[in-house]
């Protein structure tokens, strides 16, 4: 071990870095595994990342990675820490949703996501906290508590994946799984100063993965750097039979592209996402990234994506009515939270009763909120006014996107119109939360691909981050743009003082 990671301690290291001094014998899977623990417990009362942690089960497969390691057999992610979001099922480890409804329920089945990690030696040390079903942007949703951002405790870190997001920038993992229904991989990462990707819709097989809107969730990494998403991508890609909506499209090397210039890359610059009411550092940073990005000899392109100011009520149509449906099957009677009746001895006086206590008791009020949207927008009377209307709108935003890149390679815009927020600021007022995800929303109702990355910091040290969007299934080039920048910049190297 060299003095540097020494000095820096363990839980510090990226997935590469951490790969090489596993292999060369310089440290253990356990050592790593004890480094990452006590980083936890020294932090994570601060931070609240976790909902579980998996201390019995990782230190089994810590030790079942050393042996392949020790045997020369060591896979990708032989011996590394890693975090799940707590809406991936783990077989035979609490998966809550980080709802009451779901707060004791134990899958009886793998996630193909995790399956994949661990095929490839991953070790999984916890679930980290989300808004409830992923509802939510700040993770102050969550049935259980808020998690904090490591820039600044007082704040919010992002949601959905507010958890993974700030375990990542906190040191507390190596890297982490999120989902991203709307921006839940993307914006915590950018206000947690880490990266994190969500690719194309069906790159990625969402089986296992508790549904919250089925067209729009998609699993994906939140890393410490590029590199270490890329490397997550090629792993947990691929197309699977159990989930009908992943595709049939083969699976490219994504480190493969990292290093490649961009040179002549046409990056477009849509003017519908520098609006009124962005903060001027957040545009200031973002700016000032395009114009590195230029200077490395990409090209920018003004475009116009003319439906853009219609997302956000497409969305929250959309993914609302997709909920109600979803959620309908927590009511009490296969598996988790059942409520009493007003008889202690009895469940309630009937079934519908039972029904009623139960999702009244076990969902949060930001759940029962977009089921009853849902469920309104899909009544009848409304269907075609409301949820019909919203399909057509997604078809034009996902047509605009198809226009600009006739003209473009990439489209380069802000991932977060603010930097994160204080705790509560926002919590009364749902309207003002919906839109902190305004400018990551679009990419989800037009399936494509899109990656965060640092791009600065405002005068508060609050974290600022970059989004690059790519055309369907290339997820190379917006990996190759991202890594060029952030081999040109340190911003991805500053870590929050906890």
């Amino acid at each position: 071990m060299t003095r540097r990671e020494g000095k820096l301690g363990l839980y510090r290291l990226s997935i590469s870095e951490a790969r090489e001094l596993l292999d060369k014998r310089k440290i253990t899977a356990k050592e790593l595994l004890n480094a990452i623990y006590q980083r936890i417990a020294s932090v994570d009362s601060k931070v609240k990342a976790f909902v579980t942690l998996s201390k019995e089960q990782a230190y089994e497969m810590a030790d079942a990675s050393q042996k392949e390691i020790n045997a020369g057999r060591s896979s990708a992610l032989s011996g590394i820490p890693l975090a799940i979001k707590d809406n991936m099922c783990t077989k035979g480890i609490r998966t809550t949703c980080s709802s009451k409804i779901l707060a004791d329920f134990i899958p009886p089945y793998e996630s193909t996501v995790t399956s994949k990690l661990g095929e490839n030696g991953y070790i999984l040390i916890g679930k980290t906290n989300l808004d409830e079903f992923a509802m939510g942007s700040s993770t102050e949703n969550s049935g259980f508590f808020t998690t904090k951002n490591p820039w600044d405790i007082e704040r919010i870190p992002g949601g959905s994946s507010g958890g993974s997001a700030a375990a990542v920038a906190a040191d507390e993992c190596i890297a982490a799984l999120g989902s991203d229904t709307g921006g839940s991989i993307r914006q915590p990462a950018a206000l947690c100063g880490v990266v994190g990707l969500k690719p194309t819709y069906g790159r990625v097989s969402r089986y296992g993965l508790v549904a919250f809107a089925s067209s729009l969730d998609q699993i994906g990494p939140i890393t410490k750097n590029v590199k270490d998403s890329a490397i997550l991508l090629n792993i947990i890609s691929g197309n699977d039979s159990c989930d009908s909506t992943s595709a049939p499209i083969a699976v490219p090397d994504f480190t493969k592209v990292l290093g490649n210039e961009i040179k002549g890359l046409k990056i477009g610059i849509p003017r519908e996402y520098f609006i009124k009411g962005m903060g001027r550092e957040i545009e200031k940073s973002v700016k000032g990234a395009i114009k590195k990005l230029e200077s490395l000899g990409a090209i920018p392109v003004e475009i116009s994506l003319p439906h853009t100011e219609y997302a956000v009520a497409t969305y929250y149509v959309l993914a609302t009515s997709e909920a109600s449906s979803n959620l309908a099957r927590y009511d009490g009677v296969k598996y988790g939270f059942r409520a009493a009746g007003r008889d202690s001895q009895r469940e309630g006086k009937d079934l519908m009763e039972m029904y009623m206590n139960t999702r009244a008791q076990g969902f949060g009020a930001e759940v029962k909120r977009r089921i009853i949207l849902g469920t309104y927008t899909l009544s009848s009377g409304y269907y075609d006014a409301y949820y019909k209307k919203a399909q057509q709108v997604r078809t034009h935003i996902k047509r605009d996107f198809e226009e600009a890149f006739k003209a473009v390679d990439v489209i380069a815009t802000p991932t977060s119109p603010t930097p994160a927020f204080k705790i509560g600021e926002k919590a009364d007022d749902p309207l003002k939360m919906y839109l902190s995800d305004i400018f990551t929303i679009s990419v989800n109702l037009a399936g494509i691909p899109a990656i965060s990355i640092p791009c600065g910091f405002t005068s508060s040290n609050l974290p600022v981050g970059l989004q690059i969007i790519g055309k369907h299934f290339d997820e190379e080039t917006i990996l190759k743009a991202a890594y060029a920048y952030e081999q040109s910049t340190d911003w991805h190297k500053r870590k929050p003082n906890l």
